[in-house]
């Protein structure tokens, strides 16, 4: 697995499905950085699709954003401009909202969930909705289901400290549940965040607790409160012409690729979480574990709003009957 640092031209050609059998390279875009651990996930998925495919694939991974930017992702794979990348649930945002249901304010807490996640009929279902937007997909990675609201001066402990606060924010449904606390919302990826904290942008963030270590959120943000808010994942997809045009040994050694990695993304998520907090104190910052009286209180504000804004179309429907299973 070649994991390369440079970006190719924008002219970038489109895909071309080569012979069954031919080594078949595969250009894969992600936003996360090196330090990140479910880059190295992304890293180790990478190197068994080439094993478990006996070379057929060449997978070349390219990080935080250094071929494709985020918001661009989906669209360039879809496209054929690249043939793989990988994005955050909420990227998706009006595309397909339904990928958003584990971003439900402190409802995906159970990490028994994401163990069996790949091969669950929620999973399913949602890859018959990512195919009839253009995409292929190919492997669930959960990164976080603990998260942290970080600030300056202040810890956001109570819903009263949340009032005129300008906060990243992340999809209508969620900020939904933030605006009800009182704070604006300004939506970007996690790559824009540390400079529009530092900037001023916004007054405060969220984000998984191993990304505020890896994206250096101590450097600009000096008070952080822990707590299970939210669940988000990453997911890798492909094109889906190159998907087809791969041999069924190398279809097979991405379905192999896939589950494993999806218990991969859950041990290193929870050893990253584990070890955050004390990270960050190391980092001579705040750092506050949210008890179960605050995050009732929280959620008690958080959860209405979000299952309003969510809706009740079919899909969503569906979708959190599938998820009820698990």
């Amino acid at each position: 697995m070649k994991t390369l640092k440079i970006a190719l031209a924008a002219s970038a050609l489109a895909v071309v499905a080569a012979p069954a059998g031919a080594v078949e390279t595969m250009r894969c875009s992600h936003q996360l950085p090196p330090a990140h651990h479910i880059a190295k996930v992304v890293d180790r998925w990478a190197a068994a699709v080439e094993e478990y495919s006996d070379g057929e694939i060449d997978v070349q991974v390219f990080g935080a954003d250094s071929l494709v930017g985020a918001r661009e992702n989906i669209v360039a794979v879809a496209k054929g401009d690249i043939e793989c990348a990988f994005s955050l649930n909420f990227q998706w945002g009006k595309t397909l909202p339904i990928m958003n249901v584990t971003i439900a304010p402190y409802a995906f807490a159970d990490l028994d969930i994401w163990r069996h996640w790949h091969e669950s009929e929620a999973a399913a279902y949602l890859e018959e909705k990512l195919l009839e937007k253009g995409v292929k997909n190919v492997v669930w990675m959960f990164q976080t289901n603990t998260s942290v609201f970080t600030s300056n001066g202040d810890f956001l402990l109570a819903p009263d400290d949340f009032k005129g606060v300008k906060i990243r924010g992340l999809v209508p449904s969620f900020d939904a549940g933030l605006a009800a606390l009182g704070a604006t919302t300004v939506t970007m990826p996690g790559s824009e965040v540390y400079q529009a904290l530092a900037t001023g942008v916004v007054d405060a963030g969220i984000t998984d607790v191993a990304a505020a270590v890896s994206r250096k959120y101590f450097e600009v943000q000096d008070h952080f409160v822990v707590t299970p808010v939210l669940s988000a994942y990453l997911h890798g997809y492909l094109n889906p012409a190159f998907y087809d045009g791969l041999s069924d040994n190398a279809k097979a050694a991405l379905e192999k690729a896939k589950a494993d990695a999806g218990v991969w993304a859950v041990e290193a998520s929870i050893e990253a979480a584990a070890a955050a907090p004390d990270e960050l104190r190391a980092k001579g910052v705040e750092v506050h574990i949210a008890t179960d009286a605050e995050n009732a209180a929280l959620e008690a504000v958080m959860r209405p709003a979000f299952d309003e804004a969510f809706g009740d179309s079919e899909e969503a429907a569906k979708l959190i009957e599938l998820v009820g299973k698990l």
